[in-house]
């Protein structure tokens, strides 16, 4: 299999399916698309996917363009690996916050783009000072996440290590850089996703791109050359 992605310190969509597939040892080629020459980018996406976008998993000549799609995928080729939570309950939960989280949070995303090498904790601040929504979106992810824990045990949201935490990965990343208020407990939550091996390497090699892409950085300039 072949996944395609982008930057890794940019983009969260694409850390999802990668800290997936690492994090379940299964074998796969990185394919890197760097947003920082925006046409050959498109070009090359447009190659492999009817929206130009990434990720996309290709599993010979299957193609899969969509990041819950490829989870799912992954899911059904892979069912000795309990990606879901076995319990089917659990599973139904861990399904619709990673649904919710696919299609929701709006303000977040926004306001709080993933970028993995910076730290904007005074811009978290203002953020949280200033826009509403954004203080919505954060108290019902860690709303989610504490009912999740507590249901389940943890150490992850359904106990192991699964989709749902996969999913949620770039949402910790984002955490972490705009150093957005939360409890201890979600932040023992948080430092336990930062800590696993997937989300370790994912994290290593963003931090090796030196990639500025503008449309992507809202709060930084260009550095001089």
């Amino acid at each position: 299999m072949q996944l395609y992605i982008g930057n890794k310190n940019y983009s969260s969509w694409s850390m999802r399916p990668w800290v997936l597939l690492r994090q379940f040892a299964i074998p796969f080629e990185e394919v890197m698309l760097r947003f920082a020459d925006e046409s050959q980018f498109k070009q090359r996406a447009l190659a492999i996917s009817p929206t130009g976008r990434v990720p996309v998993l290709v599993d010979g000549d299957l193609v899969v363009w969509d990041t819950l799609a490829i989870a799912e995928t992954l899911a059904e080729k892979f069912p000795q690996l309990a990606l879901w939570p076995k319990d089917a309950k659990a599973r139904a939960r861990a399904r619709s916050i990673c649904a919710e989280m696919h299609s929701g949070f709006g303000a977040l995303r926004s306001h709080c783009p993933m970028n993995i090498e910076a730290s904007f904790p005074a811009i978290g601040a203002k953020l949280m000072a200033e826009h509403a929504a954004v203080q919505a979106d954060l108290n019902r992810i860690t709303g989610m996440w504490q009912q999740a824990l507590f249901a389940s045990g943890g150490p992850f949201l359904f106990g192991a290590f699964s989709i749902a935490d996969a999913y949620f990965a770039p949402v910790v990343m984002r955490m972490r850089s705009y150093v957005l208020p939360v409890t201890a407990d979600i932040a023992a939550y948080c430092e336990r996703v930062t800590s696993s091996a997937a989300v370790q390497a994912w994290s290593h090699d963003a931090l090796q791109e030196h990639d500025f892409v503008a449309h992507d950085e809202p709060y930084r300039t260009a550095p001089a050359r």
